[in-house]
């Protein structure tokens, strides 16, 4: 169930938890009685739950240097061209 924000006229803010099928029928002040208007509020989203978090504390990007890794060899082959993409090869006779 969410939380949804309320204002009273005359007693001023207060939350309640509420159905989403709920949201939309009146709902009267709990102190007063007289019928509250809904505010609109950005959503409580937590950054440091979860994996969230992980992403949060590095901010800085990290440089990796590669020590004693041989390069890998390449695909294309001696006349050039893109070998993985065979169905659009040109055919020479």
């Amino acid at each position: 169930m969410p939380l949804y924000d309320y204002k009273c006229a005359d007693c001023g803010p207060f939350d309640v938890w509420r159905k989403m099928a709920e949201v939309k029928i009146p709902l009267p002040c709990p102190g007063c009685g007289v019928i509250a208007t809904r505010v609109f509020t950005a959503p409580n989203i937590s950054l440091n739950t979860g994996s969230l978090s992980r992403v949060s504390h590095s901010a800085e990007p990290r440089f990796v240097k590669r020590q004693d890794v041989p390069p890998t060899p390449t695909n294309q082959s001696s006349k050039g061209g893109r070998p993985w993409m065979i169905g659009h090869a040109s055919q020479r006779l």
